[in-house]
């Protein structure tokens, strides 16, 4: 697929019909992507983001409104025409895959490479760790029906690609605010055996986690299990339970076989 393609791809149709809500200067995003920008300096405070599909520039704009210095990219010329006219300086026509001007503190890429045939996809990742350290990443890995979606991925497969580069996930960051399986790549230098001893330690917490939660669960349905049991043979012991209920639906079914 040619850069051209792409651009024609994502054209007011996509943007009107293949994001669930249309999507568009609407109260429903500029909040959800406030909320965001929220998050991002709350728990990030990055100096400078880019933006990598960008779309119309919601995540720029709210990121300016709270002082951060944001730009934004993306393929659609579509997109980029309707970005806020107070911000189009900040953002631009153009691919993931190619350079960016400069190197960010902080860049965010949601939901954008699984629009990308596989080898662009792996281009992009390589372009993403060179012009940043610190990357927020979505892409959706089971949302096959979107026709613009040529390289759905488990997450895996992405946790894979930023390896190559020496990038890895931050184990104590939370991405969910974006999506369930958004995830925090970082660049790291320090030695191997520490990224390994972190995801151990992550690891072994949730497998604890879900272990007692099964525990509990099971306990808990044992109890209940107990309950109606001694519950149903005290009803039946007063002539009201089970074996009383039966007798008189069998009788109204089949009244002539009793």
């Amino acid at each position: 697929m040619t850069e051209r393609d792409e651009q024609n791809l994502f054209d007011a149709y996509y943007f009107a019909h293949g994001c669930g809500e249309p999507y568009q200067r609407s109260e429903v995003w500029l909040n959800l992507f406030k909320a965001f920008a929220e998050r991002i300096e709350m728990d990030i405070n990055p100096g400078s983001v880019l933006d990598a599909g960008c779309a119309m520039g919601f995540l720029v704009e709210t990121l300016r409104n709270r002082g951060i210095e944001a730009w934004g990219v993306d393929i659609s010329a579509h997109a980029i025409r309707n970005v806020a006219p107070k911000i189009q300086e900040f953002c631009w026509v153009g691919s993931v895959t190619e350079p960016f001007p400069r190197k960010y503190d902080l860049t965010v890429s949601i939901e954008v490479l699984e629009h990308l045939p596989l080898e662009d996809s792996e281009k992009a990742v390589s372009n993403l760790c060179q012009h940043s350290d610190d990357i927020l990443f979505s892409s959706t890995p089971f949302d096959y029906k979107e026709v613009s979606h040529f390289n759905v991925q488990p997450l895996e497969y992405w946790a894979e690609l930023f390896a190559r580069q020496g990038f890895y996930r931050d184990v104590d960051f939370n991405a969910s605010f974006i999506t369930p399986w958004a995830v925090r790549y970082r660049k790291k230098d320090e030695p191997f055996h520490r990224v390994v001893r972190d995801y151990e330690r992550k690891y072994w917490l949730l497998w604890k986690e879900n272990t007692d939660l099964r525990e509990l669960t099971l306990e808990m349905r044992e109890e209940l299990a107990g309950g109606e049991l001694n519950t149903l043979q005290d009803e039946d012991k007063r002539g009201g339970g089970v074996r009383t209920w039966l007798k008189q639906i069998r009788k109204r079914i089949a009244p002539d076989n009793e």
